[in-house]
């Protein structure tokens, strides 16, 4: 069994604005074990990269406030260290890479140097020493002429190539889980795959956590071992990739995999979209965030906030009022097909 190394459990995040506080984040739990992958996915505005940047400690702390919950790293709160403490963690044990790589680099300085900064802060090499491992960290990332490349500028090198920059600065220090925001949108798809096989090589001699926030499906497919699916500040479905991807439980989820296109299907069978618009966070009230969308609605999901339910094997859980036992519905019939009892 696998050891978790990172923990989040029932997280709210609020951000203060000049209308009142919007909740981004309501309720986040699930756990990353060593070596492995958790994808999350969703739409843009479920607060996939706001959960990220929880982690990470990186949102404002002027107008953002956790109300609720706990972030628990290694077996201990990161929630409860200051600021230095968790500027010790962060880059050396708990890694981000953004979806821009100009965002991560400082255009101004030679690679080698970024590189060989944070080891010299955390792993306490001396010069020569970083130097040398922030050469081999551009050859395993697959720089070509590494030794010349050490001493460039980001601008000098193309998206794809500042990308695996990134990546290098991001495991240079060997951290125990690394944060993948949506790594390779901003690239074509020759590149976004030449990025994800070498983070799926990396992660095999390391051994490091990955969570890999992205709305990309197909992204998911190549690389995770667990999803959690987002939407409007929770997650409406976490399982194993096999399980969400061939036994969807929750009518967003079901949706998302019907908006995708498959290789083995007519390809002139059209995709069906999710109707609708996500929901606005900062109206939103009880109730299940899905149901002014959802073909499946019932009287209850308006109402009040479903819970969790397990829903097949290896913790597939859904948080979805058709899956609640204690709830009315149709018998036997699929979610595809299911007229729910109630339904307004």
């Amino acid at each position: 069994m696998k050891n978790t190394v990172l923990k989040v459990e029932d997280l709210h995040v609020s951000f203060k604005t000049q209308t009142g506080n919007v909740t981004a984040v309501r309720g986040v739990n699930f756990e990353l074990k060593k070596g492995e992958t958790l994808a999350i996915v969703g739409e843009s505005g479920s607060g996939k990269s706001v959960t990220a940047k929880s982690i990470m400690q990186l949102l404002p702390k002027s107008t953002t406030e956790i109300s609720k919950g706990d972030i628990v790293y290694d077996g201990k709160s990161l929630l409860g260290l200051s600021s230095k403490q968790i500027t010790d963690i962060r880059g050396s044990e708990i890694s981000m890479v953004f979806q821009d790589p100009m965002t991560s680099l400082n255009p101004t300085m030679k690679v080698g140097k970024q590189i060989m900064e944070g080891l010299q802060r955390h792993q306490k090499m001396t010069k020569q020493q970083a130097r040398e491992r922030a050469l081999e960290m551009l050859k395993l990332v697959g720089i070509p002429k590494a030794e010349m490349r050490l001493d460039s500028f980001p601008h000098q090198f193309s998206g794809g190539m500042r990308q695996r920059v990134v990546i290098a600065l991001a495991l240079a220090c060997n951290p125990k889980v690394l944060i993948a925001d949506e790594p390779t949108t901003a690239l074509d798809v020759t590149i976004q795959a030449q990025i994800l096989d070498l983070m799926k090589d990396l992660q095999q001699k390391t051994e490091t956590a990955i969570i890999l926030i992205t709305h990309d499906l197909g992204v998911v497919a190549n690389m995770a071992d667990r999803v959690a699916v987002m939407y409007g500040g929770k997650i409406v479905e976490q399982g194993t990739l096999d399980e969400i991807f061939y036994n969807p439980q929750h009518p967003y989820t079901l949706g998302l995999m019907q908006s995708m296109p498959k290789m083995n299907e007519d390809r002139s069978k059209p995709l069906l979209p999710i109707g609708g618009s996500p929901p606005n966070l900062a109206t939103l009230g009880e109730g299940c965030a899905f149901a002014a969308r959802c073909p499946h609605t019932m009287k209850v999901c308006h109402s009040f906030t479903p819970r969790d339910t397990v829903v097949g094997e290896d913790n597939h859980t859904a948080a979805c009022w058709l899956q609640d036992p204690r709830v009315q519905k149709p018998e036997a019939e699929p979610l595809e097909t299911a007229e729910v009892v109630g339904a307004t």
